[in-house]
């Protein structure tokens, strides 16, 4: 495959729905994000293939993972490195994305789950444990009897929980299979 990198424009909207316009394609872009590393075309072409057969990797048949992999080597990795999506290092059988892959998000179909506003769930923690530690400093009644190494133990624990849990759902969301992914071509 050629080493050419594409000229540094934007993708036109044309090139970006021809790209997606590939159920494979698709799948290749899904689990090099997922592998988040360089990865062999025979690893692509089998996870492809499990999960257009709704097989586990070693339940695969040699048949179900040539078909893939042939079509992958052949078609589908040219066309994404044309674009300048992905690299292919053929010497050394690695395939990764390239930060070009961003340029497609726009184009994908969102999550239908509403994303929770972190911002400003850091934003009124910050406020409320500001207004609490001010108050406390003020001494009133109730929140003086609170020393400020326990307020600020409190402060430290509410936000190490908070960026724990954005931190996992992160992680859940990255897991999701796109809903691109689900329709496969016949």
């Amino acid at each position: 495959m050629s080493s050419d990198s594409p000229s540094s424009t934007e993708m036109s909207p044309d090139l970006v729905f021809d790209i997606l316009s590939n159920t494979r394609r698709r799948m290749v872009l899904y689990y090099l994000r997922q592998y988040g590393e360089p990865t062999s075309v025979q690893k692509l072409a089998e996870e492809i293939a499990a999960l257009e057969n709704d097989v586990a990797v070693d339940e695969l048949t040699q048949q179900q993972r040539k078909r893939v992999y042939v079509s992958l080597y052949q078609t589908h990795l040219p066309k994404l490195e044309e674009t300048g999506v992905i690299e292919y290092d053929d010497d050394r059988d690695e395939v990764h994305l390239t930060d070009r892959v961003v340029e497609i998000d726009t184009y994908l179909t969102p999550t239908t789950e509403s994303e929770y506003p972190w911002q400003l769930h850091y934003l009124v923690l910050a406020i409320v444990g500001g207004a609490t530690f001010v108050l406390s400093s003020l001494g009133v009644p109730v929140l003086a009897a609170v020393s400020t190494v326990e307020l600020g133990s409190v402060l430290i624990v509410a936000f190490a929980i908070s960026a724990v849990v954005q931190y996992w759902r992160y992680q859940q969301r990255q897991r999701e299979i796109p809903a691109e992914l689900l329709e496969h071509e016949g």
